[in-house]
């Protein structure tokens, strides 16, 4: 049986005292996630998606002392700790989807641009998200820590998340010789790119693919190559995808741990007459090229359908709310709401399902509480 959201947010430590509790903490969060869901963008909107629908939440919630006031809910939100929220959409989300053996995970960060805040100087927040392919599904988020960036972030994530048998996609940040090792301890493959900030490697990738398939002598260099083509919106795309098991010229190979291949993808774009050729590496636990060549493009999952989700039709990059940690945990509450609104069946846009749950109750109840 599936664990309901009250049962997944009811471990979270309430950080008020006790005798300034009006509301309980769980009717504050289940509010909150379903004012997000059906398009509340900030505090008032929530308050005013409660007063509306106060009969309705009833059914799920106590609301005993009617429904908290805009500044009670952001004052709360913003004193729940980030890690504590994370744990319980970790704990739901590993209840209601388990994933598959060759799964693909995409992990990428993104930048909340509007939540610096200058007066006590604090930076905009960059949170790394984990996001399954094939399930369509947030995993998980951390946000990085003041003066650093995801390299530290995403061994912290790795740590949450059940990922055993999946496929770990990491663009060239995340390609880290501790990264490598944390993925294989957690008993999972990956596909991480290669750029120059890890230089010789790179050259060395660059070097073995210009001769190997010059060459062309694919039983020699023990190279594998696939050709995909895609053509739509006036824009032909030929992907070309090249794997090799040949380790041997590459430097301090044993420093990653896992590596059975490298890879190199050749995309070929032609739009409006012009063509432009773009090259990308990579280091792979993978030893067959069709495989391979579903990760790289699997990649652009977490852009497309969480990121682009994010600011396009939540308005991420647009909100203020920045007072203590209010991003992170409204962040949570966005990416749950993806979570849910993708979860739903019908074929209607993320946008559109929105707006039909602000209008109707039973949409509402079906795409929150019937999960």
């Amino acid at each position: 049986m599936s664990l309901s959201l009250q049962e997944a947010f009811s471990s979270l430590e309430d950080p008020r005292v006790e005798r300034h509790k009006r509301h309980m903490l769980i009717d504050i969060i289940i509010l909150s996630i379903c004012a997000v869901i059906s398009g509340a963008d900030g505090w008032e909107a929530i308050e005013q998606f409660g007063k509306n629908k106060k009969d309705w939440l009833r059914k799920w919630i106590d609301l005993e002392n009617g429904i908290p006031s805009h500044d009670c809910i952001a004052r709360v939100i913003s004193r729940i700790k980030p890690s504590e929220m994370t744990d319980c959409f970790i704990v739901w989300v590993n209840n209601v989807a388990e994933l598959t053996q060759g799964e693909v995970v995409a992990i990428d960060g993104k930048t909340a641009r509007r939540s610096y805040n200058r007066k006590n100087k604090l930076g905009a927040i960059h949170m790394v998200s984990a996001w399954a392919n094939q399930k369509s599904m947030s995993l998980g988020q951390v946000k990085t820590e003041e003066k650093s960036n995801e390299i530290t972030a995403i061994p912290v994530l790795l740590d949450m998340l059940e990922i055993k048998g999946c496929i770990i996609t990491i663009d060239a940040m995340g390609c880290q010789t501790d990264i490598a090792e944390k993925i294989i301890e957690k008993q999972a493959g990956y596909v991480l790119a290669v750029k120059d900030n890890q230089k010789f490697l790179h050259e060395a990738i660059i070097d073995y693919f210009n001769v190997a398939i010059a060459a062309n002598a694919p039983e020699l260099c023990l190279l594998q190559d696939h050709t995909e083509i895609n053509a739509e919106h006036g824009r032909i795309e030929i992907r070309r995808c090249y794997l090799s098991t040949c380790l041997d010229t590459l430097p301090d190979v044993s420093r990653w741990k896992g590596i059975k291949s490298i890879g190199m993808v050749e995309s070929e774009r032609t739009l409006n007459g012009k063509t432009s050729i773009a090259r990308r590496h990579y280091i792979c636990t993978l030893t067959d090229v069709k495989p391979f060549a579903h990760a790289v493009r699997a990649h652009w999952g977490v852009e497309n359908s969480l990121h682009w989700v994010l600011d396009v039709t939540f308005r991420e990059d647009e909100s203020r709310i920045r007072t203590g940690y209010a991003p992170e945990n409204f962040n949570i509450f966005r990416q749950l709401g993806i979570n849910l609104l993708k979860n739903e069946p019908s074929k209607m846009s993320i946008k559109k399902k929105r707006f039909k749950a602000a209008l109707n109750d039973q949409f509402r109840e079906n795409v929150i509480f019937s999960t």
